[in-house]
């Protein structure tokens, strides 16, 4: 009896990818899970102008009633401010869709020159939130110039509640990636976690900040910080990435090398080319054997460090 088989092609050898398509990858990651729904600027106008109606129904009862006119001078300062407060919220959130729309079309390498173009010459040099976000567009490329970026800003005319401490984090962060914590760690030491009223972003501050106490020796206070958090908080979105990069920084100083290991087990099944931040004579020895051991069971040749966004 002759027997007959298909004959089934070998298995092509994966491919190494190029340098622009991981970090084309590592940019799909990192990139914000959804947008934030628009503010609802009809139902905000209704229930401040729903306040300032009783406020003023309130000044004439009591003129009426005991005839002094000092209520309706009360109200009538109240309504201005309130007016004015209005009109630059109103502003600012035209400002921010602005800026939204000029980044979510900076994907690709000739997107971002067109964006960092738009950012020059349709907003003022001094625009802090232009600023921003051109140095997060800028640090892609050159984390120095993006760094030079938010160095010019004066931290002590930001009048946005939480804002100054961002923009330290931002810079720390920048720190980090080029293996200079020591740089880093005045700046988180500065930082005031407790005023930041958005989770997220409360979050985003502490990992920076645990990390960089982590290299540069207050590994305890880096652990006890980052516990805090949950990384697999479906919340936390992008921010797991580096929520785990700090966990294993936090670890090997604490010599809890399970705990490091386990942290670098996510991120390579994350991507396995972001084990590369733990490579250099910079990192903490055991970590870089360890993600080394990682990098080299999974087959990939990682190609450059690979840098964290903020």
């Amino acid at each position: 009896m002759v027997e007959t088989s298909l004959n089934n092609p070998k298995p092509k050898k994966k491919k190494n990818k190029s340098a622009s398509e991981v970090r084309a990858e590592l940019h799909e990651l990192t990139k914000p899970s959804g947008e934030r729904p628009p503010a609802d600027m009809k139902q905000l106008y209704l229930r401040v102008g729903g306040a300032v109606v009783v406020g003023w129904v309130l000044a004439i009862a009591v003129y009426s009633w005991q005839k002094a006119v000092w209520p309706l001078y009360f109200a009538g300062v109240v309504t201005a401010v309130v007016i004015g407060a209005a009109i630059w919220l109103r502003l600012y959130l035209q400002k921010t869709e602005r800026l939204g729309e000029i980044l979510r079309n900076a994907d690709t390498d000739e997107g971002r020159k067109e964006a960092l173009a738009r950012l020059k010459s349709d907003f003022k040099k001094d625009d802090l939130q232009a600023t921003i976000a051109r140095a997060q567009l800028e640090m892609q490329d050159d984390p120095k110039k993006g760094l030079e970026t938010l160095e010019s800003i004066n931290l002590d005319k930001i009048n946005l509640p939480g804002m100054a401490d961002q923009v330290r984090a931002m810079r720390a962060n920048i720190h980090l990636t080029m293996n200079e914590p020591q740089a880093a760690r005045p700046l988180v030491d500065a930082l005031e976690l407790g005023k930041q009223q958005e989770p997220k972003v409360r979050a985003m501050l502490a990992t920076v900040a645990a990390e960089t106490w982590a290299r540069t020796g207050a590994a305890k206070k880096a652990l006890d910080t980052l516990e805090l958090f949950d990384p697999e908080d479906a919340s936390m979105g992008e921010m797991r990435i580096q929520m785990y990069r700090a966990r294993a920084f936090a670890c090997a100083a604490n010599q809890d090398m399970k705990g490091a290991e386990r942290a670098l087990k996510k991120l390579g099944e994350t991507h396995p080319h972001l084990l590369a931040m733990f490579v250099g004579k910079k990192i903490h020895p055991l970590l870089d054997r360890a993600a080394k051991q990682m990098i080299a069971r999974s087959g990939v040749v990682p190609r450059k460090m690979v840098r964290q966004k903020m």
